[in-house]
């Protein structure tokens, strides 16, 4: 029998199950996984349920229930200024994932080249290789995550096709300023290519404005702007993501979803678009409450020791281990964490190209979007294994 996929065959079992499984088998504070461990708005299960019932179930439209096309298309002029046609530049997908893995299919052929900004969001190059493209990996500089320039020139030339653009970055928790957000769409006219903005933590951000690359000058029809429902409504288990793009990229975008899944669950769609309909004070609630957890974390992990670098989005924070290591490498020291604190994380250096230079070893992540008497009883549990 001939062998299957090689590459994927090929790939090894991944930090994120690894210390998944060591967590269970400590009876650990699961501080690895990027989930809330608390459910979503209530409302929006019970317009989901009630919507189960209405006789809708069905294929839904290819490219998105009509209320939930215009509900993003709503949302981006609410919060960004953009006006989009709801009926040709927005795409539902079944999550962010599938949207990202549609938006590298529309625009991405073999031989292409496509910027990444490492540490990175690990579905990103699995999903370039697959397709037979080059990642072009520029790396933020800790402990700052400052973005260098002349590397981010440097990473473009004649075969890039796009840039891959993560803010609210996983697992940095990293906000791009707008002076950085110029400079890359500087790149991106000036080498004619695309950019794929995946913002699934648009609304997580902590006193900093999040700025889409879309609204810069030039970058309305260069842009494709992935949004996520799991993360705008702690309901990570729906798997309802949006793109927002051009016309011209929405109709191969939509293409691309459509040989993969072709619709998202009805009921689950109506339900989001009421989500993205709530008042203001709901995803300033939102930003608030996680931001306060972040505090909690934070200062805790500052109390045990532990230097934070800034984490201004998102659900992460990185920590900075050099004080206890004793010696141990970022993945042996997450290990020993498991085993002997009973706290899992994730070491930082499952975020960056096995095939580049060598990752930062002193890193590990730490995930704050959970309950705060568990963040609690995480700290408890480090602070007696540390002093």
């Amino acid at each position: 029998m001939k062998s299957p996929n090689r590459y994927l065959s090929e790939l090894p079992t991944t930090i994120f199950t690894i210390m998944s499984q060591l967590a269970v088998k400590h009876d650990a504070v699961n501080l690895g996984q990027g989930f809330p461990d608390t459910e979503g708005p209530a409302e929006l299960i019970e317009v989901a349920a009630a919507a189960l019932k209405d006789n809708r179930n069905q294929y839904a439209p290819l490219t998105g229930l009509p209320e939930l096309r215009q509900a993003v298309a709503a949302s981006n002029m609410r919060f960004y200024g953009l006006d989009i046609d709801p009926a040709t530049e927005v795409v539902v997908t079944s999550g962010a994932t599938e949207a990202l893995a549609a938006c590298l299919m529309a625009v991405i052929e073999p031989g292409d080249e496509v910027v990444l900004i490492e540490p990175l969001y690990d579905t990103y190059l699995p999903a370039l290789k697959l397709l037979g493209a080059t990642a072009k990996c520029v790396r933020l500089q800790p402990p700052h995550w400052s973005l260098p320039e002349n590397e981010l020139r440097a990473a473009f030339g004649p075969k890039t096709k796009a840039i891959l653009l993560n803010s609210p970055m996983n697992p940095a928790g990293k906000v791009f300023s707008e002076q950085e957000l110029h400079l890359i769409a500087d790149l991106v006219r000036e080498h004619d290519v695309y950019a794929i903005c995946d913002e699934v933590y648009e609304h997580l951000t902590f006193h900093v404005k999040h700025v889409p690359l879309m609204t810069l000058p030039g970058m309305r029809e260069r842009c494709m702007r992935i949004g996520s429902a799991g993360k705008s409504f702690s309901l990570t288990g729906w798997k309802v993501g949006y793109v927002t793009a051009p016309a011209a990229l929405a109709s191969v975008i939509a293409k691309a979803h459509q040989v993969m899944v072709f619709a998202t669950a009805p009921n689950l769609q109506r339900a989001v678009a009421h989500g993205l309909n709530m008042d203001d004070t709901y995803f300033q609630q939102l930003s608030a409450d996680l931001e306060g957890r972040r505090d909690l974390l934070r200062n805790g992990l500052h109390d045990l020791g532990f230097s934070t670098l800034p984490a201004d989005g998102s659900y992460f924070i990185v920590a900075d281990i050099s004080r206890h290591a004793a010696g141990r490498n970022d993945v042996e020291f997450a290990r020993w964490l498991v085993e002997h604190a009973g706290v899992a994380t994730i070491p930082v250096s499952a975020f960056y190209d096995p095939n580049g230079p060598e990752a930062p070893q002193n890193l590990i992540r730490f995930a704050f979007c959970k309950q705060p008497h568990v963040l609690e009883e995480a700290l408890k549990r480090m602070r007696a294994a540390l002093t």
